[in-house]
């Protein structure tokens, strides 16, 4: 019988103790988000931030453009009145109710449309309604709001062109979206992912926040103008439909910041883990600016004193 060092089976049962840890603390989470564009920038990482901290993630979308609360529940009353409706479901053909028995969800999340998100006429009773249709098939799941973010502060609606009754700046319009889902939250009993927070926390920040042009840049210019620390998409390229390029400006969307900034935001809330520590960057990303940002996606979900699911442990 072949024997070996006492220091070689020490050293196994400490790799074998170490690797029990690892898939001990390792989690599986199953989100469904029931969004727009929105809660598609906000999860574009999120897989990749997951799989870095050795975390697996299983998501869902539901979402289609400009999507508001009362839209998704427009799509749940036409499906239970006519399930062969077309109207009923979503892009891939499934129904919400369909999604919600698919998988056991841990988590799923609903949001108001940016444009409407900080009016709170605008959330009830749509928010309870899909509250409670998610609750009705999907019991075990955890409902969250997600919360959506402020417009980039160079955007046309703070420069005259705002709505009546719309915010005129992007303080107003973080003022009351927070305002807004936070009643919503405290009305439904549920917590809220903080990535307006976020947005608005970096966007304070002395050495990295966004600072707008000075002027608009002409429509002619051969390069887009640089936008350090921009959060959103701002000026880029687009296409007119002769294939030409044309200098187009998007105030409202994230960028790959922005979209990495939301998915630090909604792992830490998620998974219970401090995003600081993780290593995923974009690759196009700056990583002195990726982990300001890690930093700020902290810093919001310790203002929401969560951990996980749950209150933050001391």
């Amino acid at each position: 019988m072949k024997t070996y060092p006492p220091w070689r089976a020490l050293t196994l049962v400490v790799l074998l103790l170490f690797a029990s840890l690892v898939d001990a603390s390792a989690k599986t989470v199953r989100v469904l988000a029931i969004g727009n564009s929105f809660s598609d920038n906000a999860t574009r990482y999120l897989d990749k931030i997951a799989t870095a901290a050795g975390d697996t993630l299983v998501i869902e979308r539901k979402q289609f453009g400009s999507a508001t609360l009362e839209q998704h529940w427009a799509k749940v009353t036409r499906f239970e009145a006519d399930p062969t409706a077309k109207e009923g479901r979503y892009a891939d053909g499934r129904s919400l109710k369909e999604a919600l028995l698919a998988q056991p969800w841990d988590l799923v999340t609903i949001q108001q449309y940016s444009r409407k998100s900080h009016d709170p006429k605008t959330y009830e009773p749509w928010a309870r309604q899909l509250h409670d249709y998610i609750k009705r098939h999907a019991p075990q799941a955890q409902v969250v709001l997600h919360q959506t973010w402020e417009y980039r502060a160079d955007d046309p609606q703070f420069h005259g062109h705002a709505k009546p009754g719309d915010p005129t700046t992007p303080d107003a319009m973080y003022a009351g979206l927070t305002q807004a889902y936070a009643a919503c939250a405290q009305a439904l009993g549920i917590k809220v992912i903080p990535v307006g927070d976020a947005f608005h926390l970096a966007a304070q920040d002395p050495a990295f926040g966004f600072r707008p042009l000075a002027q608009q840049p002409a429509p002619d210019i051969k390069e887009l103008p640089a936008q350090p620390h921009a959060l959103h998409v701002g000026w880029h390229w687009g296409k007119r439909p002769d294939g030409s390029r044309t200098l187009g400006y998007d105030g409202h969307h994230a960028n790959l910041a922005g979209e990495y900034l939301g998915g630090c935001v909604w792992y830490e809330f998620i998974f219970g883990r401090d995003v600081r520590e993780n290593t995923f960057v974009p690759r196009d990303l700056d990583p002195e600016f990726a982990r300001f940002l890690r930093g700020i996606a902290h810093r919001a979900v310790e203002g929401v004193k969560t951990n996980g699911f749950g209150p933050r442990r001391p």
